[in-house]
């Protein structure tokens, strides 16, 4: 399992929000380059970064500040937040992303999704956020009747690289991960998932790295943010558990 320290970006600041409530933000550093810099010295081997204004606005936003953290680090960097088009993807590509997460158009315009999996394999994510099982869009901001297993299983045979499945109602909480909810995405499709929301101390990445199905299905990785800037959770120990090894 990678675990992805998470860069959220606001007015070009590093946030974590309370569940998804852009109102509820929580300012944590002025710096992204600089924190990005920090999550690698300590052994992270991906970053999980959101351009959180450009969730809701439909484009980019914090442009700058994802230019500055990719010219920090030389450790893969995947990207969510306002990405529509098959053009926003491929110069994101272009710019030195590693993946590129899609959510709002994954279920919107879905083809894209398609298209650009198929161009690109093994750089695109789609991401699913949900409100009790729901899927939520626009920056959580717009909620839909779309079941999240249902959106999932629409691109079982789109070539994506990972789902990562958000529990908006836990993103920020510090609440824990929502097992049960996790463990029915794994089983569901054979697409690796990468969970999101509630990790709040370094036993709940030890639980995430547990859980397997009765198939012998498991986490791909795990993304967590508010943990790491609080201190509740020391990176580097993180890292060195045995479900993080390899």
């Amino acid at each position: 399992m990678i675990l992805y320290p998470a860069i959220d970006l606001k007015d070009g600041q590093c946030v974590r929000l309370y569940k998804g409530r852009m109102e509820d933000a929580t300012v944590f550093s002025d710096d992204p380059a600089g924190q990005a810099r920090a999550f690698a010295a300590a052994g992270a081997r991906w970053l999980h970064v959101v351009d959180l204004n450009g969730a809701f606005a439909g484009r980019a936003v914090n442009g700058d500040a994802v230019a500055a953290i990719l010219q920090a680090v030389n450790i893969p960097v995947q990207l969510g937040g306002g990405i529509r088009s098959a053009d926003d993807v491929a110069a994101w590509l272009d710019a030195g992303i590693a993946r590129v997460v899609l959510g709002t158009v994954a279920v919107k315009a879905p083809e894209v999704v398609r298209e650009v999996s198929l161009r690109f394999p093994g750089r695109i994510a789609v991401g699913i956020d949900a409100r009790g099982g729901k899927v939520a869009v626009e920056g959580w901001a717009e909620e839909s009747e779309l079941d999240a297993i249902e959106l999932a299983r629409r691109f079982e045979d789109a070539g994506v690289a990972a789902i990562i499945y958000t529990d908006i109602d836990r993103d920020g909480a510090l609440t824990g991960p929502n097992l049960d909810a996790l463990a029915a995405m794994v089983a569901a499709v054979d697409i690796p998932i990468i969970a999101s929301g509630g990790i709040a101390e370094i036993g709940d990445i030890e639980r995430l790295g547990a859980l397997e199905t009765p198939a012998g299905r498991r986490l791909a990785g795990a993304i967590t943010g508010r943990a790491l800037y609080e201190g509740r959770i020391d990176l580097a120990a993180a890292l060195a558990l045995p479900a993080l090894a390899g």
